[in-house]
């Protein structure tokens, strides 16, 4: 195994940029390391031919030797998640009812990373229209775990993050909505942020006002890696009137910050509300006190707040947003036979929802935004599970029991995530460890509305203690 792929972004950008090696070196090195690893995992899809991306990289190398350099990716393989657009490459969206022409336009996050100077190799794998946390649809497949191949690598960003933790890709964006971004981070030992709503334009097209549960965000396999792919996304832009301005610059020594004193509130599993696997539980309880070594001082807290009424308001939100987006397909017989039975069972719940049922739920989601801002006035910072389970076999497509709870949909086994996509507040999955099944977990840091800085900072602080996400899976320890 070259031991370009095995660099962190920054390092790889360093390089290229003081021309220690070659664009079109590090082009070769990736796409022979794809060769060997993606079929292990099958997390990179739509790959482009190889002679195509090594003209690309010469390219690039060419304008360097000019004096020209397009910015920190500069040369960099990167592989947008199969549900933003990337010009000249198809967007399946994982379903067979998208058209696989190449893209005539670039999504605001794509654009951006591309004019930092990033050459696009391909997609990464994610769940049908990004519905579930497990990356598998009938277009391509079901995406494995970096540390179990067996078991699957969540989702939606499954790909993103399955190709991050086997150094497929150095860096990789994915968007979240139901934990899609924390989720497949947790499941394969690398960060995953979903930052405040808003601080990443979400699009351009389509409906722009009414979409506020889902936004796009950066996964790395360090902080540093992290913010400064966030720092590239983030961002106003007149298409998306709902986006904003963001303070993260993704300089190093911005990250710098002492925790001493600092005020952490664990919510645990909700007072006992979730279902949470012991050993789930037992990791996440034990990274507590690293928080502790930081300086921290950490109390267990719950928000004031009746939790199945969150689920309740999750699901009309879901319902209503799901059923928008896939209506037309829904109404189509012929279409509606190739969406997923949990595709379909979203939109038929949705055509029974009037008017009344949508203003309640914001309501509602208004009041647990209130419960969630006043733990705020106690903590700095709040910590949950980035999961209720650990990644499961590849031949379930979503786990009837948690703990020895039964699950009444398809998706209430990530219900742990649902709080701060509702709240709108930046979040991140950390890697705490392993589990005694060698499998890898994550935990939630999540901030006050646009505190998204804090929320890097504090995770970059406990990166310091524990680089977990340096630990690689085997089949990349072993150089294969």
């Amino acid at each position: 195994m070259d031991q370009l792929v095995t660099l962190d972004a920054l390092a790889l950008s360093a390089s290229i940029r003081s021309k220690e090696i070659s664009c079109r070196e590090v082009m070769q090195a990736y796409l022979d390391h794809i060769e060997k690893i993606n079929p292990l995992v099958n997390a990179i899809v739509s790959l482009r031919p190889a002679e195509e991306l090594l003209g690309e990289a010469k390219r690039a190398d060419q304008l360097l030797a000019q004096g020209m350099y397009l910015g920190w990716m500069h040369g960099m393989p990167q592989a947008p998640k199969d549900l933003a657009s990337c010009r000249g490459i198809p967007t399946s969206k994982g379903s067979p009812l998208s058209s696989l022409k190449p893209d005539l336009n670039d999504a605001i996050c794509v654009a951006r990373v591309r004019e930092a100077g990033a050459i696009f190799i391909g997609k990464t794998n994610v769940s049908e229209f990004g519905l579930g946390s497990n990356s598998y649809n009938p277009v391509f497949g079901v995406t494995r775990n970096a540390y179990d191949t067996s078991r699957i690598a969540g989702g939606s960003s499954g790909g993103a993050g399955a190709a991050l933790a086997m150094r497929m890709l150095p860096v990789a964006d994915g968007s979240d909505m139901m934990g899609s971004l924390r989720n497949p981070a947790a499941f394969n030992n690398v960060y995953g942020f979903r930052p405040t709503q808003g601080r990443v334009p979400y699009g351009a097209g389509g409906e722009l006002f009414l979409q506020q549960l889902s936004t796009e965000g950066p996964m790395g396999r360090t902080v540093a890696d992290v913010a400064r792919l966030f720092a590239t996304q983030a961002g106003y832009d007149h298409h998306c009137p709902m986006s904003g301005d963001t303070d993260v610059t993704g300089d190093a020594g911005q990250l710098e910050r002492d925790f001493k004193g600092a005020r952490i509130g664990w919510l645990g599993n909700y007072d006992g509300y979730l279902p949470i696997e012991e050993d789930v539980m037992a990791l996440c309880e034990a990274a507590l006190s690293d928080f502790t070594d930081l300086g921290c001082k950490v109390e267990q807290c719950q928000p004031d707040y009746p939790m199945e009424k969150l689920w309740e308001t999750w699901l009309v939100h879901r319902h209503w947003l799901v059923g928008g987006n896939l209506g037309a397909c829904f109404a189509d017989p012929a279409q509606r036979g190739l969406l997923k039975p949990e595709a379909q069972w979203e939109v038929e719940s949705g055509l029974h929802l009037t008017a009344a049922d949508i203003f309640r739920a914001s309501a509602a989601r208004s009041d647990w935004y209130r419960a969630i801002h006043k733990l705020f006035e106690q903590y700095d910072y709040l910590l949950l599970p980035s999961a209720q389970m650990f990644p499961f076999d590849t031949a379930t497509k979503w786990p009837r029991k948690v703990a020895g709870r039964e699950m009444d949909t398809y998706h209430r086994w990530m219900e742990v995530v649902i709080g701060p996509t509702l709240a709108g507040l930046p979040a991140m999955s950390v890697p705490v460890g392993f589990g005694t099944n060698g499998l890898p977990m994550g935990m939630q840091i999540i901030g006050p509305a646009r505190d998204d800085l804090g929320v890097l900072q504090l995770a970059h602080a406990l990166e310091g203690l524990r680089p977990w996400a340096s630990q690689a899976p085997l089949a990349v320890a072993r150089g294969i």
